[in-house]
């Protein structure tokens, strides 16, 4: 993935905005809004690296925990015929299709993966 930045479990999305010529991030996954910018990437990075510390400095205080980007859980809505197929081949693995799912994502991804709660 391309045009992202990584800090503690949060993902950016990084733009160029060239009419202002300074690097516009925001962070990707919450319900709040939390963005930054710098006019070079070394400023980039502090200002999301501070803007992050700042999010979980600031849940710290109201005693709320941090929203996480995902929580692990996903309705999937699929056509008939995938989900039987997916199924399938689950079942002939002596694996969930849940297991099955999470295999065929992280390969998708290149990401290793984790066996997932049942």
């Amino acid at each position: 993935m391309k045009n992202i930045m990584r800090y503690k479990g949060y993902v950016a999305r990084i733009d160029y905005d060239e009419a202002d010529g300074v690097f516009t991030g925001e962070v990707i996954g919450l319900s709040e809004k939390i963005s930054f910018h710098g006019a070079s990437v070394d400023e980039l990075r502090g200002d999301f690296e501070f803007a992050i510390d700042h999010y979980l400095s600031v849940c710290r205080e109201a005693g709320v925990s941090p929203e996480r980007q995902a929580g692990g859980r996903v309705l999937l809505r699929l056509p008939p015929e995938l989900h039987a197929a997916a199924l399938t081949q689950a079942e002939s693995q002596g694996r969930s299709l849940n297991e099955w799912l999470v295999g065929a994502v992280g390969a998708a991804l290149d990401t290793p993966t984790r066996t997932p709660l049942r």
